[in-house]
């Protein structure tokens, strides 16, 4: 969601001069090993992240949840380092860090005093090649991922049903498999399962090495030659080769009915183009589509229609454009109906909404502001080095470049509503989306 801002003018506005940080360096070590180096110097610290170009959509089948559980079993230890030990040291330095996986990336990231980065990298480096990891390690740690499934999935009936909306819109593609996995299919995961998949895909010429803060590129460049330079490369590493979609031909609905479900409410997702590496025009104008049906509580198109007027039909809309992926992007709606309106004529409304738009355009005072907003959003974003390494990290390993990443603004800010209107004529086709309900419903369970 767009960052709320007031401004005088829309045209012609001004920001001040800061410090943000904006000088990005890239290389490759001779092992394969990408780094990408953001400086920032107006304070003594550092986020340093090692992104792998592994996710859950890499995972082969049967083994779903296997890229977030390994990702779980990278804290347990190596020849060095006994388990639990990677995050005791990161704490005893005053930092933090964690770990985090998608369809396409799994990440690693610290955010320690910048005199520490050489510790981050000597830690990271060892664990990349040299985990160790025992049957009561494996067997532990899967019962967490698990009972992580339960808490986060199994007992969130809006959960379920974003899972479920998730799996219909994909007909052959593992973007329908949930990141954490089927239980039935985590419950089979073993440690040779583990170390196979670890042993494939984690090493330096399938990583990136993204180091932002008080920092320059030869410094980055010595202490990444030193810790990770020495690592030895996976041969013959597996290109990215998933199933792909094939035509979609029939809309796909699915209603969702549990006893737990506090807010019915109507969700739709299309099937969209992903940024593209070089072309990144439609995802651009996608990303305008998006604000301007439901960027906003009060000002978007479908905030306007529904939410307001004589006859409001509902207490919150939404609209949202996922293109950050390798293979597909998504677009979505959603409307949550205001008391005594049910499902369907609140799915009606949103369409009228919609076919209204998709008639009359695109109001251009809306369009200017979206766009002074999104190039507010973005100079501040600039603010935060981790929120940069972020941005970074999540492109490259998706198939985008540094290059992408830069332009991204501009592309923005060039859109047009020509752009807008065609790429809404290509997307919103409901023989490629999936229309869910959300229902509550005494004494019926999932």
């Amino acid at each position: 969601m767009l960052r709320r801002l007031a401004f005088a003018a829309v045209a012609g506005m001004t920001f001040p001069l800061l410090a943000f940080a904006d000088t990005v360096t890239d290389f490759r070590l001779a092992n394969g090993m990408e780094v990408v180096v953001i400086e920032d110097h107006r304070a003594p610290v550092v986020t340093h992240m090692v992104w792998y170009r592994v996710g859950a959509a890499d995972e082969p089948p049967g083994h779903s949840g296997i890229a977030h559980f390994l990702e779980h079993l990278m804290f347990k230890g190596t020849d060095e380092m006994a388990a639990g030990e990677f995050s005791a040291v990161v704490e005893a330095q005053g930092g933090d860090g964690n770990a985090f996986t998608s369809w396409d990336y799994t990440a690693y990231f610290q955010r320690v005093a910048a005199d520490r980065l050489d510790l981050m990298m000597k830690m990271e480096a060892d664990r990349m090649r040299d985990l160790q990891m025992t049957e009561d390690d494996v067997l532990t740690e899967r019962q967490v991922v698990l009972e992580e499934r339960s808490q986060r999935t199994d007992s969130d009936p809006g959960a379920l049903f974003s899972e479920q909306r998730q799996a219909a819109l994909y007909l052959n593609h593992p973007y329908g498999t949930p990141i954490i996995g089927w239980r039935h299919e985590i419950e089979q995961l073993d440690r040779a399962d583990a170390f196979s998949f670890y042993r494939t895909y984690y090493a330096p010429n399938n990583a990136i090495l993204v180091v932002a803060g008080d920092v320059t590129p030869d410094q980055v460049r010595r202490l990444a030659e030193t810790h990770y330079g020495g690592l030895e490369p996976t041969p013959n590493l597996p290109e990215r080769l998933r199933p792909q979609e094939p035509p979609q031909l029939a809309e796909r609905r699915i209603a969702f009915a549990d006893p737990r479900v506090a807010q019915p409410y109507v969700a739709r997702s299309y099937l969209a183009p992903a940024r593209d590496s070089g072309a990144q025009e439609k995802a651009a104008a996608l990303t305008l589509l998006a604000e301007l049906l439901g960027g906003s509580p009060t000002t978007s198109v479908l905030a306007r229609a529904l939410q307001f007027g004589e006859s409001p039909k509902a207490v919150w809309t939404q609209a949202w454009y996922d293109g950050g992926a390798l293979d597909y992007g998504s677009l979505g709606l959603a409307v949550v109906p205001i008391p005594g309106v049910d499902l369907q004529a609140a799915e009606d409304a949103m369409d009228a909404a919609l076919a209204r738009f998709l008639k009359d355009g695109p109001d251009p005072e809306d369009f200017a502001r979206i766009k002074t907003q999104l190039r507010a959003q973005d100079i501040y974003a600039r603010d935060s080095v981790d929120g940069l390494a972020r941005r970074y990290g999540a492109a490259l390993t998706t198939g985008l470049t540094v290059q992408d990443v830069d332009q991204w603004p501009e592309l923005l800010q060039a859109v047009t509503s020509e752009q807008v209107m065609a790429v809404a004529q290509e997307v919103f086709d409901r023989r490629r989306a999936v229309t869910g309900w959300l229902m509550q419903q005494e004494g019926q369970s999932q």
